[in-house]
């Protein structure tokens, strides 16, 4: 078995400006299972949106700590390759609160994380600046503290939020400063953004897309170094899923899909 370390060298080697990891975010050990054996995946990341619903819990920290530590394990156990979990805002009120949960994230497993700067649903108003590095530098602290050189995806929620362009830049430059590997912007919805974000950003920079974003390709032409998909991977799975359902219910043909081996 590779160690947690190695996985979460190998995971920050694999954000590549131009040459995007691309991950489809999973949910559970099945989903984690199905995703890594697919052609061309390198590493998986977990949505908190996704793992939230899996559990009958809204997303922004509707999972308890251990709610959410035990499914980083069960993904992190079912699969050989890196996982990043989307670990919200760190379960924690401060930042020696973060580095703790984060220590444990590590010992589950992780090699990497998500960490976001607002407080609350939606995407505002967000911590203070010197808070929110506070806590982007209290990860790193906990990758120190266990020799796991963890993958840091710190979000930036200004934009999502509605707040300015300069604090989304200042922040993003502040976390990379306090220890951040990636800068994971909300709210770059079209091309002129993306290549201004990558501009602004002193480093490399993740989006989430969807059908309405920049293409996947285009991304990698501009110079984006990861490309996820949140809680839509969920939302493909069970319209499928509820496709399925109508045209069975209809006395419909078997969907091929139902025939799948996993």
């Amino acid at each position: 078995m590779t160690t947690t370390a190695a996985k979460a060298e190998l995971l920050r080697s694999l954000h590549v400006p131009g040459t995007p990891l691309i991950v489809t975010n999973v949910w559970d050990a099945v989903t984690a299972r199905i995703v890594a054996g697919s052609p061309g995946v390198k590493a998986l990341a977990t949505a908190s949106h996704a793992v939230s619903f899996a559990h009958g819990v809204d997303d922004g920290e509707g999972l308890s700590i251990e709610q959410a530590l035990t499914t980083a394990r069960l993904i992190a156990a079912a699969v050989e390759i890196p996982v990043s979990v989307d670990f919200e805002k760190g379960y924690a009120q401060d930042a020696a609160g973060v580095q703790s949960n984060v220590e444990a994230l590590i010992e589950a497993g992780a090699a990497g994380l998500n960490i976001e700067d607002s407080i609350g649903q939606p995407k505002a108003p967000l911590f203070d600046i010197d808070t929110a590095v506070s806590r982007v530098a209290a990860a790193r602290a906990a990758g120190d503290a266990t020799g796991v050189p963890i993958t840091i995806n710190a979000r930036v929620d200004t934009l999502a939020g509605g707040g300015e362009w300069n604090d989304a830049i200042t922040r993003a430059n502040a976390y990379l400063a306090a220890g951040a590997d990636c800068i994971f912007v909300l709210g770059l919805g079209d091309e002129a953004k993306v290549a201004r974000a990558l501009a602004d950003i002193n480093g490399k920079v993740s989006v989430i897309s969807n059908p309405t974003s920049v293409p996947v390709k285009k991304l990698a032409e501009l110079g984006v170094s990861r490309v996820s998909f949140g809680p839509g991977t969920l939302g493909l799975t069970l319209a499928h899923l509820q496709a399925a359902t109508t045209q069975l219910t209809a006395l419909g043909e078997y969907p091929a899909e139902l025939g799948f081996s996993y």
